[in-house]
């Protein structure tokens, strides 16, 4: 393991961040940020910012100065708690909606280590 980074309570819908992250998983990290600028859904803004703070917590923390070999290992996309917010129905009544959040967790390895 070369670096983690998480994001928790993300504002995307965990399905729909799971499709993203299925497109860059064992990819090189340079390619795996291009697949992801290209890709026209809100999840994959996020799993880019969280790819990139791992790999400045691996040149910051893990002193990797060239990061050409190091590759997305694991992205774990797991669901956080709902938000729940209250809509006025008719007759007094009020109905529920859950919005999802997700928990982004990424860990980068190198290419060589498989």
């Amino acid at each position: 393991m070369v670096a983690n980074a998480k994001a928790m309570y993300v504002r995307v819908s965990t399905r729909k961040s799971r499709e993203v992250a299925d497109l860059v998983r064992g990819k090189q990290v340079e390619e795996a940020l291009r697949i992801l600028k290209f890709t026209p859904r809100k999840p994959a803004a996020h799993i880019a910012k969280v790819i990139r703070s791992a790999m400045a917590n691996a040149e910051e923390n893990n002193n990797v100065k060239d990061l050409s070999n190091v590759k997305v290992g694991e992205i774990r996309i797991e669901m956080g708690p709902p938000m729940k917010r209250f809509t006025p129905r008719a007759y007094g009544r009020a109905s529920l909606h859950r919005k999802p959040t997700t928990h982004i967790k990424v860990v980068l390895v190198n290419a060589e280590v498989k």
